[in-house]
């Protein structure tokens, strides 16, 4: 949905995240992930430099602020991929943010779609659905809720609600200025 959202749609900025992980073949810094060491991102948290920051299968992972904050001032609208504990740290560090869940279709298809990438041992699969469990169970800390069954609808549906006023019968209580997702769950 991220690769669609970027390929399709120029307008919506999404956040690239800083992360201690090795890059997976074909990633590149400053694409995708931002790569950098475990000193590196202490030195980040540490000046306050990340929006929010989670911790997943022994790698850091979070959302530089600056860049954030200022696509926002410039009005365009943003996405953040991240987890459940990343969203609660933007709910309590930007409250009027649009928490978005993206859910996949069913169980079954949440497990097709961890095993097909093949990309990962299957201890890391066991882990990413245990972690999609803890996350299913918090869907209702989110603003808005959308299944993941079929891309285009998705994306089309993601930006209804960034541009939709907060009054709107599209849009939920509060402003649509960022929208994280949490990644395992797709």
């Amino acid at each position: 949905m991220v690769r669609a959202l970027r390929r399709d749609h120029p307008q919506v900025w999404v956040s690239v995240s800083a992360t201690t992980r090795f890059p997976r073949p074909g990633e590149v810094d400053g694409v995708h992930y931002r790569f950098v060491s475990r000193e590196r991102f202490a030195e980040l948290v540490a000046a306050g430099e990340l929006l929010e920051y989670a911790e997943f299968a022994g790698n850091l992972y979070g959302t530089p602020r600056r860049p954030v904050l200022e696509r926002l001032a410039d009005g365009a609208p943003v996405v953040l991929e991240i987890d459940l504990q990343g969203a609660r740290l933007v709910r309590q560090r930007m409250p009027e943010a649009l928490l978005v869940f993206l859910k996949p279709p069913s169980w079954e298809e949440l497990v097709r779609r961890l095993t097909a990438r093949g990309t990962e041992d299957p201890a890391l699969v066991e882990h990413r659905l245990a972690v999609a469990r803890e996350e299913l169970a918090a869907e209702s800390e989110f603003d808005v809720s959308l299944i993941n069954s079929d891309v285009e609808t998705v994306c089309a549906r993601l930006l209804t609600l960034m541009s939709s006023p907060p009054e709107s019968p599209e849009a939920p209580a509060c402003p649509p200025r960022a929208s994280p997702i949490p990644p395992s769950t797709t």
